[in-house]
């Protein structure tokens, strides 16, 4: 695979007015039934990424050509399936392999739509479900609503790492950078090493063992922050070079869903819908970790005192280690996808987490982007966030885990939680913009 490999790359080195193509076919072919299994479109689209980022594309035209990409591909996909149905499985590869076919069959019986959201982050499985959903006669814009939330999801995941590789090799970094970035992914790989491997072994005190290595990494960054400027510097110039008007209304949007306030909103409201639901332990749960990081975050970010960066023309007075937004986003998003995760097999939970931290992730990023938080900063609110919702999920499993909630507290929950988010990403937008403003 590594000759293949090289030889793709290679050529569209030497050719790169059709990486735009490559992306788009290699994003299209991943996501297809069949195709999607024997192609490895992983390594392909991390390896075309990073070509792109180079300066051939911009991030935005590479995420939305990997986005509209995976979009024909589950079409396409869906297609096969609502016209074949049964017969599917005669296909070429299908009927040797019947597997493939029954396992997804199986996975979306089980979950519905939820299948469609999550198996798209679970590689033997998003080339197949959108098939499956074809072949089940799944109404097809509800099929549509779906793919679009999942696709996009999944092409910042599987593009924006590669992108940004592509990036910070093209670009005038500080001397110390790249040893310092690499210091920081080894600890962060270490840190998600030991939480997979606890989890997948299925260790009694796994939630345990994660909250014990996050907070190991966390008081290991309040050290050694000072020793990570190089980082700090240059990750922030890599991201100021790509502003733009559009992005920073997008950015400051998302930005706002961070804000204490209006996170002390969403959370109180999160909460008390469990409350009204009578669901005291997942109640209890919730609550301590959304207050127990904005508690932390305040003590540890006055203790700090780290000044933030000298880019915005109205700067914030309070300081910024660690990132309020950040340490709010994650625990929120990540005690959802807790919550979600109950009751499941331990990889479908484990998918579930990675979802919940999807949106985290942008409401962080968009600090460093708009120029509120060195990317140290956000680390060690995400870094805090985990330690506080892993301990608190150890405090309310004592006895015996939290059991699942029903779908009618999901109903509950998802619309009121959708509709609070909404209002708060469109409220005060012009005031916020001015002064994330060049």
């Amino acid at each position: 695979m590594g000759q293949w490999l090289d030889s793709i790359t290679g050529w569209l080195t030497l050719n790169p007015e059709w990486l735009a193509v490559a992306v788009f076919i290699v994003a299209c072919v991943e996501c297809l039934a069949i195709a999607g299994l024997i192609v490895p479109g992983t390594v392909l689209l991390f390896a075309i990424a990073a070509l792109a980022g180079s300066g051939a594309l911009s991030l935005s035209e590479t995420l939305l050509l990997g986005f509209l990409g995976g979009l024909l591909g589950d079409a396409v996909s869906y297609y096969l399936g609502r016209h074949f149905h049964q017969n599917i499985r005669r296909l070429p590869g299908l009927r040797h392999h019947p597997e493939w076919m029954n396992s997804a069959e199986t996975y979306f019986h089980k979950y519905g739509i939820a299948s469609l959201l999550v198996g798209r982050f679970i590689g033997p499985l998003r080339p197949m479900l959108p098939m499956v959903a074809g072949m089940c006669d799944m109404p097809f814009p509800r099929f549509a609503a779906v793919s679009i939330v999942a696709a996009a999801g999944w092409s910042v995941a599987y593009l924006l790492p590669g992108w940004a590789t592509g990036a910070a090799f093209r670009l005038p970094l500080p001397e110390g950078f790249w040893p310092e970035a690499g210091i920081v992914a080894a600890c962060i790989a270490v840190v998600v090493g030991l939480s997979l491997n606890s989890s997948l072994r299925g260790h009694r005190r796994a939630t345990l063992w994660i909250g014990c290595a996050s907070l190991a990494m966390l008081i290991t960054l309040f050290i050694g922050y000072p020793h990570l400027n190089d980082f700090d510097q240059g990750l922030s110039a890599l991201v100021q070079e790509h502003r733009s008007p559009w992005l920073d209304e997008v950015m400051v949007r998302i930005t706002q869903l961070g804000e204490f306030k209006k996170m002390f909103v969403a959370s109180a409201v999160f909460t008390g819908l469990l409350l009204l639901a009578r669901q005291w332990r997942h109640a209890l749960f919730v609550g301590a970790t959304l207050a127990g990081s904005a508690l932390i975050n305040t003590g540890t970010k006055l203790f700090f005192a780290r000044g933030r960066p000298e880019i915005l023309t109205d700067p914030l007075t309070s300081f910024s280690m660690p990132s309020g937004h950040a340490s709010g986003a994650f625990a929120f998003f990540l005690a959802l996808a807790v919550l979600a995760g109950r009751g499941q097999p331990i990889r479908l939970r484990l998918t579930w987490m990675l979802l919940g931290c999807i949106p985290a992730a942008f409401i962080a990023l968009s600090r460093v982007y708009l120029g509120a938080h060195w990317p140290t900063d956000i680390l060690a609110g995400t870094l805090l966030a985990m330690t506080v919702c892993a301990f608190s999920l150890g405090v309310s499993q004592y006895r015996s885990p939290l059991p699942a909630l029903s779908q009618k507290t999901w109903w509950l929950l998802l619309p009121t939680l959708v509709a609070v988010m909404g209002v708060i990403a469109f409220t005060g937008t012009p005031h916020a913009l001015l002064r994330y403003a060049y």
